[in-house]
């Protein structure tokens, strides 16, 4: 009725979807458990600065940036 190979072909494929169910549920409980981790660990955010100024420094920082791949890019012969 049933060919071994359809028979062995069938459990392999049952084998799989249970495998794989298996380690999905398990990628899920990790994404859990490390997310409570980040939750547990986080320190308490205190509010010590101003956003603004941290906005200042950040722009700077980038305008810095900017500028030296502008001169990397000055002196690159294309």
């Amino acid at each position: 009725m049933f060919e071994p190979t359809l028979i062995i072909a069938g459990a392999a494929l049952i084998g799989l979807v249970i495998v794989a169910g298996a380690l999905l549920r398990a990628w899920h409980d990790w994404i859990e458990f490390k997310r409570s981790q980040l939750d547990h660990d986080a320190p308490a955010r205190e509010d010590t600065g101003s956003a603004m100024g941290a906005a200042r420094i950040e722009l700077a920082d980038l305008r810095e940036r900017i500028k030296k791949l502008e001169a990397i890019a000055s002196g690159v012969d294309l």
